[in-house]
């Protein structure tokens, strides 16, 4: 698996297929996250826009190889251990990501409240921005996995697939991301830092469940 990761990483940073995802992730924290904003309310917003990001690199990351050096991998490593390999270097990919987004987001927002009353704790609130963004990428490799190769190999089924995901994973009541923003809003208002660890718990184990799933099929469906 080191020797697979690692090949699936520099596939990923050779091909630079990762610099548009990369470039909107920017151009959005840009746009809506400016300094002098209460800490936690921009890094809930940096974390929701991981998301998507987050299913566009595993996109990348699974459709990268050409079929000749995939069927390579597959018959040295198995296709499920190759499979995984992708979506393991996704994964990386998109929590490095978050994790310096979540460094820049806590450095130039203000360590206050939604109404500039109450004093945020910045190294609490990056922690608990760090733990957001997690959960966000966690989901976001989770409905990469289940929206493209080897379920949905179709460009014209898997994009809408994903985009619609995120949007469902980012609104509707129960999932872990919504559940760690609406942590991190809640508590921009009230002037305390939430961990989100319940919905890091709940996004790791649904991306580990659906992680097994896409490379179990692959095994099958290579």
């Amino acid at each position: 698996m080191p020797a697979l990761l690692r090949y699936q990483t520099a596939l990923l940073v050779r091909s630079q297929r990762w610099l548009p995802p990369v470039i909107l992730y920017a151009v959005f924290l840009a746009v809506g996250v400016q300094g002098g904003q209460p800490v936690l309310e921009s890094l809930a917003y940096a974390a929701g826009v991981l998301l998507p990001v987050a299913a566009w690199l595993v996109r990348i990351c699974v459709t990268n190889e050409p079929p000749a050096a995939r069927s390579c991998s597959a018959a040295a490593a198995g296709p499920g251990r190759a499979h995984l390999a992708s979506l393991l270097a996704a994964f990386l990919a998109s929590a490095a990501l978050g994790g310096v987004a979540t460094l820049v987001v806590t450095a130039v927002s203000d360590a206050v409240s939604t109404n500039a009353r109450v004093p945020v704790p910045r190294l609490p609130a990056g922690a608990a921005g760090l733990l957001a963004m997690l959960v966000c990428a966690s989901l976001g490799t989770a409905l990469g996995a289940l929206a493209n190769r080897p379920l949905l190999r179709s460009a014209g089924r898997a994009v809408p697939a994903m985009l619609l995901g995120s949007l469902l994973l980012l609104v509707t009541t129960g999932s872990p991301a919504k559940s760690a923003l609406t942590a991190l809003t809640t508590g921009s208002r009230e002037g305390t830092v939430p961990l989100p660890l319940g919905a890091t718990a709940g996004a790791l184990a649904v991306a580990a469940g659906a992680v097994w799933a896409a490379c179990a099929l692959c095994s099958r469906r290579g």
